[in-house]
């Protein structure tokens, strides 16, 4: 009886690991199904970037928000319907959000190699790395076997994704409740070196706050008035906009942080240290953040069975 109960355990742990393996993702998911799915995506981005330079951060931005809402599900993808509210109208992307296109051109060119085989989800979490190594920042090994979502959720959007307005605190708490670390959420917030942000997003701190070099804030109001020009762009770091390196963090360290958010990792506070280090010595950025964007990546994907691969990166099949 004993040995009977034994094995009926072996064999329950063995469906366990079974079910943990099959809600893993993998680096090789797409080998066999669609051998030339990552070449595609790449040739496709790097052309959209060729285009314009900005899109490498957009498409990095899609990423971001898509993950931070109920996982990396590409749900952010969702168009509104007359029966279905997405996230695309969230306070955090509305008229802000991009690159929508490009995602669909990725994935009509993928179908057209391997229909219903690709996630749009895993397009978004390839396309943000391949943007990064673009625009001369580090490269990761994105592991893949995402679904993509039939749901969206307009007030997590709009509760979670980190607000430009964010105190040090606040931020440490938005990215913690994700699972990362101070120092991972530093990382992340280092990809402000590419980018660009809407007046609206940055006008409280051009015009209200003490800790900006003046020069700089003379710079920004002629493009930001204090009423209207809500959409008038700026970069977010002022040094090389379309260049993914570290410089954003010496533009911290000098009183040049476009948005409260950012100025606020090097503002007296229990991230400064690891701002220095980071202007300092690029190396040890890139490899910090290609770490936290894999962890970013792996935030609970739908796999097996759960999901779908849909057809239209926009509607559910």
């Amino acid at each position: 009886m004993a040995f009977h109960h034994f094995r009926l355990c072996l064999f329950l742990s063995f469906l366990i690991f079974l079910g943990m393996a099959s809600a893993q993702l993998s680096t090789n998911f797409y080998s066999s199904s669609c051998p030339n799915a990552l070449s595609t995506i790449k040739s496709a981005v790097n052309s959209a970037i060729n285009n314009e330079a900005r899109m490498g951060a957009s498409l990095l931005r899609l990423h971001f928000h898509d993950c931070f809402v109920n996982g990396c599900d590409a749900s952010i993808l969702l168009d509104d319907t007359s029966n279905f509210t997405g996230e695309k109208t969230a306070g955090p992307n509305a008229n802000s959000v991009r690159g929508f296109d490009v995602v669909d051109t990725i994935k009509s060119q993928v179908e057209s190699a391997c229909p219903g085989v690709v996630s749009c989800a895993d397009i978004l979490a390839v396309a943000a790395r391949d943007s990064v190594v673009a625009l001369g920042g580090p490269s990761w090994t994105v592991r893949l076997g995402r679904r993509d979502s039939t749901t969206a959720s307009l007030s997590t959007a709009n509760s979670d994704i980190p607000a430009p307005t964010l105190n040090l605190s606040g931020l440490i708490s938005s990215f913690s409740n994700k699972g990362f670390s101070a120092n991972e959420m530093v990382a992340l917030s280092g990809s402000h070196t590419i980018g660009q942000a809407r007046c609206t997003s940055f006008r409280a701190r051009i015009y209200n706050e003490t800790n900006i070099d003046a020069s700089f804030q003379s710079s920004l109001q002629a493009n930001c008035p204090s009423s209207g020009g809500d959409n008038n762009l700026s970069p977010l770091d002022i040094q090389s906009p379309t260049t993914f390196d570290n410089a954003y963090f010496t533009n911290l360290v000098n009183n040049k942080g476009l948005l409260h958010s950012d100025q606020e990792l090097f503002n007296g506070g229990s991230t400064d240290s690891q701002v220095n280090t980071y202007r300092t010595r690029s190396t040890t950025f890139f490899t910090d953040f290609a770490n936290a964007m894999v962890k970013m990546g792996n935030l609970s994907p739908l796999t097996g069975t759960n999901g779908e691969i849909r057809t239209n990166c926009r509607k559910t099949n």
